[in-house]
């Protein structure tokens, strides 16, 4: 989880694309919702200000000049302190949502593996494509944390959740493996009896 600000200074961040390349408002739009912005008005965001997003935004602000837009980042302090506590939970409030989001998908998940179980299908195939999903729900929530700066509430049971999906996963891998290791043995056997009966 990214580390919590101490300071109360803030970065203001405005971005008109108008002139510029069909793709750049595309990019911008990505790039700060990446970040997590949050925007007072059309164009118009705000982010803590911090050493690696400064240098994402410097980044940013250069490529929309260079591709005919135009662009500020502006540094500020808020004075107010109820001010300061109403945006913070803005931020929170946000990535909250996205971590109810990855939250409302990770069911799908335990209902595959419990089905793959129930009907003798944990095979090293559902267990590659299991393991692809949950490399996708890592990425996703890597994402998230990434631009959770004040600690939303919701992050630890998304972590809790993904932890437990990772345990439910090395379950299902070792079902897999006892299945595949018995059926093998299963067909050695048999192998082992055909020779036999032909050897006769």
């Amino acid at each position: 989880m990214a580390e919590i600000a101490s300071s109360e200074r803030w970065l203001l961040v405005s971005v008109s694309t108008a002139g510029g390349t069909p793709s750049l408002r595309m990019h911008v739009w990505r790039r700060l919702r990446g970040l997590g912005a949050v925007y007072l008005q059309q164009s118009v965001c705000l982010l803590p200000d911090r050493k690696q997003i400064k240098r994402e935004i410097a980044r940013l602000l250069d490529r929309v000049r260079r591709e005919g837009g135009s662009g500020r980042m502006l540094h500020l302090e808020l004075t107010d302190p109820a001010e300061r506590d109403e945006l913070v939970a803005e931020f929170q409030e946000a990535r909250d949502a996205e971590y109810e989001d990855l939250l409302e998908r990770l069911p799908s998940f335990f209902d595959e593996l419990e089905t793959e179980t129930a009907r003798g299908r944990a095979t090293y195939v559902e267990v590659e494509e299991s393991e692809a999903d949950l490399a996708r729900f890592r990425t996703w929530l890597a994402k998230i944390e990434a631009r959770d700066y004040f600690g939303a509430a919701a992050g630890d049971r998304a972590r809790a959740e993904l932890a437990r999906a990772a345990d439910a996963l090395a379950m299902f891998e070792d079902a897999a493996l006892s299945a595949d290791t018995s059926s093998q043995t299963s067909r050695n056997t048999e192998a082992r009896r055909l020779h036999a009966v032909e050897g006769e």
